[in-house]
């Protein structure tokens, strides 16, 4: 029933588009997204949000005052970190089938039924999970929800595309060294073999490898809906309960292996590039607003800090001369407890980081939403802002000193030949 309701709703929207015209390109953000453009949406005074959580195991969160609507599905077990050793690559290939043939439909049939409604459609993927979606105006968003979970049926010219696109991708994260120090800080941080360790960009992926990945992977059960500029929730949560797939009898939700902060050292030498990058990284806290907080703490001190769940550190860059001097600044940076000066400035940057992506557009609503749900199983903007004012400067400090105890992670790329080992810059931390 549901994939008969897809296709009538795609040529539905197919045929009140008039003649026949191209479609462009579905294009895909990076693992380091630099945002979608997309028309400016505020969360508005008096905006109401609502969480269901369905058998399935669908949790569908959504928002009735953003002037656009923005529905995001994210799967968070469809990162590279549940890949299995034999499927690598399989997540950034799956990336690329997004919005491609299934349930019956053909990959222009639902991009063309997408930009009949004016909806632009975006997928992203990285080591933590994926998501796809579309942003478009407030009536049009539950008519065409039903193509987030189209049944991909693996056409082999869609597959062969999307290994195509995924080499393109690894071959192009291979020169860019903002993607290096990142592998090379995960890698000596959970080592470079375990689940985290691994890169997201990583191609070559078999036909197998991406199906088994992706019906393991791409299930309901434990993903989120955010849906933002939805007028009345039930009706939204009743267009889900109908046209989205259920699992089948007796399946489960995935099962992930877990990945534990080991610290140590990660190197990559490239000469060539007569540049030094270097990454001092920590355990983080599990708080996400402790953990923010402590980041613009670190950022206070005079580096540029970083944090991500179960990590964070400072890094840096310089010519190869200079590593030792940018070694020592970032270990000065980290080696200083915050003061409470410095705590209430970066309670407040970080509390004004949180409510501004509640403001920054339709999109970026929906991805604190998502992430507010993935974190705290809540979403509400008042609650958001009561979790930073709740911080206090002792629990900073706590999280601080929490962070040193834990085994430095070096991360280096480049020329680095004069950038110490680990076990030196370790013995700065005690």
């Amino acid at each position: 029933m549901a994939t008969r309701a897809l296709s009538q709703a795609a040529r539905a929207v197919t045929s009140r588009g008039g003649a026949s015209r191209g479609f462009s390109v579905l294009t895909a953000t990076e693992e380091f997204p630099g945002g979608l453009g997309t028309p400016s949406s505020s969360l508005k005074k008096g905006s109401v949000s609502s969480v269901t959580t369905l058998p399935s195991g669908l949790t569908v969160v959504t928002e009735n005052a953003s002037l656009t609507s923005t529905v995001a599905l994210t799967y968070p077990n469809a990162g590279s970190s549940a890949e299995t050793p034999a499927e690598g690559g399989a997540a950034l290939a799956n990336r690329y089938l997004s919005f491609k043939s299934g349930s019956d439909l053909s990959s222009a049939l639902i991009v063309r039924s997408l930009e009949d409604v004016g909806a632009t459609p975006f997928s992203s993927a990285g080591r933590r999970g994926a998501t796809v979606g579309f942003t478009a105006a407030r009536e049009n968003a539950a008519f065409v929800a039903p193509l987030l979970v189209t049944e991909c049926s693996f056409e082999k010219w869609d597959v062969k595309e999307a290994q195509d696109l995924a080499g393109i991708e690894a071959a192009e994260a291979t020169s860019n060294a903002q993607v290096a120090l990142t592998d090379q800080i995960y890698a000596a941080a959970f080592g470079s073999q375990s689940i985290m360790g691994r890169s997201y960009y990583t191609s070559g992926a078999s036909r197998s490898a991406i199906t088994s990945f992706r019906a393991r992977a791409y299930t309901l059960n434990g993903a989120v809906l955010a849906a933002t500029g939805v007028a009345d929730h039930e009706a939204f949560v009743r267009m889900v309960e109908e046209e989205f797939p259920v699992l089948a009898p007796g399946a489960e939700e995935p099962v992930v292996e877990s990945s534990e902060y080991m610290g140590g050292e990660a190197r990559l030498s490239a000469p060539s590039t007569g540049y030094a990058h270097v990454a001092l990284a920590f355990e983080g806290p599990t708080s996400a607003p402790v953990m923010n907080v402590l980041k613009h703490s670190l950022g206070l001190s005079g580096a540029s800090a970083f944090a991500a769940p179960g990590i964070m550190g400072v890094y840096g860059g310089s010519a190869p001369g200079d590593a030792l001097a940018t070694i020592d600044a970032l270990s000065k940076a980290v080696g200083a407890a915050p003061s409470a000066d410095v705590v209430a400035q970066a309670k407040a940057a970080a509390k004004a980081d949180a409510l501004a992506a509640l403001d920054g557009g339709s999109k970026s609503l929906a991805d604190a939403m998502t992430g507010s749900i993935l974190d705290s199983c809540g979403f509400s903007a008042t609650k958001l802002a009561e979790s930073y004012d709740a911080i206090s400067a002792d629990d900073v400090n706590k999280a601080y000193t929490a962070m040193l105890k834990s085994k430095l992670s070096l991360a280096a790329v480049g020329d680095i030949s004069d950038v110490p080992y680990q076990a030196t810059i370790a013995a700065r931390f005690g």
